[in-house]
């Protein structure tokens, strides 16, 4: 599959209608392996996710973040930029497909993209960087699909179950985006 043959998502605000899918999604281990969470269980309470999407919606965070709908309309995930550098113009992404349905058939690669674009065209950045598990096989193919590039080891830069694990430093160029 291209990135031509992705599946149509739209990105879109969240909403308060969106606490119970990101609460259940957060329930689920193997939808949170990956991401930097409390280390316990469950991460979130239903009142502290309200908290944390209500605080993306009044941008008081220093998210932009969005909701993953696809064609159809349902909610599957999330994606954000962080860690904005205005001066530098870069800044830090994050995604997650919450709902497994829809793991390994492109919507990811499908809402990242059309992240770069935002990122690249409405906030005028020029380089999008991303922190991923050494571990995390799946991610850091869809990544490099995309056209991002390693640009080092973080070394044992998150703890997860106890144990520090590294991570990739990669990063992808306004300019390398446009010509993928």
């Amino acid at each position: 599959m291209t990135t031509k043959e992705l599946p149509k998502v739209r990105l879109r605000e969240l909403t308060l209608e969106d606490v119970e899918d990101r609460y259940q999604w957060c329930l689920d281990q193997e939808v949170t392996k990956y991401l930097n969470m409390p280390n316990k269980y469950p991460p979130f309470s239903r009142e502290e996710t309200k908290a944390w999407i209500d605080m993306c919606i009044k941008r008081t965070n220093g998210y932009e973040q969005k909701a993953i709908e696809t064609e159809e309309g349902n909610h599957i995930g999330w994606v954000d930029l962080k860690n904005i550098d205005k001066q530098n113009h870069h800044a830090e992404l994050g995604i997650a497909i919450g709902d497994q349905a829809y793991w390994g058939k492109g919507y990811g690669l499908s809402a990242m993209k059309e992240m770069l674009q935002y990122g690249f065209d409405h906030l005028g950045l020029n380089k999008i960087w991303l922190r991923v598990e050494v571990d995390n096989d799946k991610a850091i193919k869809s990544y490099k699909r995309m056209g991002y590039v390693e640009e080092g080891v973080l070394r044992q830069d998150r703890l997860r179950n106890g144990a520090y694990v590294d991570r990739l430093r990669m990063s992808i160029l306004k300019d390398e985006f446009y010509k993928y």
